[in-house]
């Protein structure tokens, strides 16, 4: 009797269009190894924001206003196979993309 494994995949990029389409690869290619998933769902926009003093010596309150916009995906695979790991350790992603698995025993 195997144990059946919950693999989440976060996903983080700066870019969303480049977000979005390595998420539907990943989704697309789990799919195909007759897993089931729920998914890419988006999370909440992380948004740093950073003032800058313009020029130090002259203009004290003139300040460039800077903000990163960190986009993220997340993907749950809930009945896993074999196949599927090897699958999922094959992915090359495009630069860019920051992936993190988590395994969970369920």
């Amino acid at each position: 009797m195997s144990q059946e494994k919950k693999i989440r995949i976060k996903l983080k990029a700066y870019d969303y269009k480049l977000l979005d389409s390595s998420a539907k690869n990943i989704a697309s290619l789990v799919k195909e190894t007759g897993c089931t998933l729920s998914g890419p769902l988006p999370l909440p926009v992380e948004i740093m924001r950073r003032d800058l003093l313009a020029s130090p010596h002259v203009n004290k309150k003139a300040r460039d206003q800077l903000e990163v916009r960190v986009h993220k995906r997340v993907i749950v695979i809930t009945s896993t196979t074999p196949k599927t790991i090897d699958t999922l350790m094959a992915i090359s992603l495009s630069a860019g993309v920051y992936v993190e698995l988590k395994v969970d025993d369920a």
